[in-house]
């Protein structure tokens, strides 16, 4: 059997979001810890990048008074 030529992947046109956590979570609420760790932030300045959707953006909402949000 040969090698099966795949399709090279197409970009997303989904856009993306980067966040980093600015303030450290002590003290705030369980809830909003876990939302950090749903976004993949757990040391200060650290940042990440996610597609924009509804549902991050209801995350990035949730803990906005942690984060610092702009575009990739």
């Amino acid at each position: 059997m040969g090698t099966v030529a795949t399709p090279k992947s197409k970009k997303s046109t989904v856009q993306g979001v980067r966040v980093t956590l600015m303030r450290s979570p002590i003290g705030t609420p369980q809830t909003h810890r876990l939302v950090l760790r749903g976004l993949r932030l757990r040391h200060i300045r650290q940042t990440a990048v996610h597609p924009d959707t509804p549902q991050v953006r209801g995350l990035i909402k949730k803990v906005g008074y942690l984060l610092e949000v702009g575009k990739p």
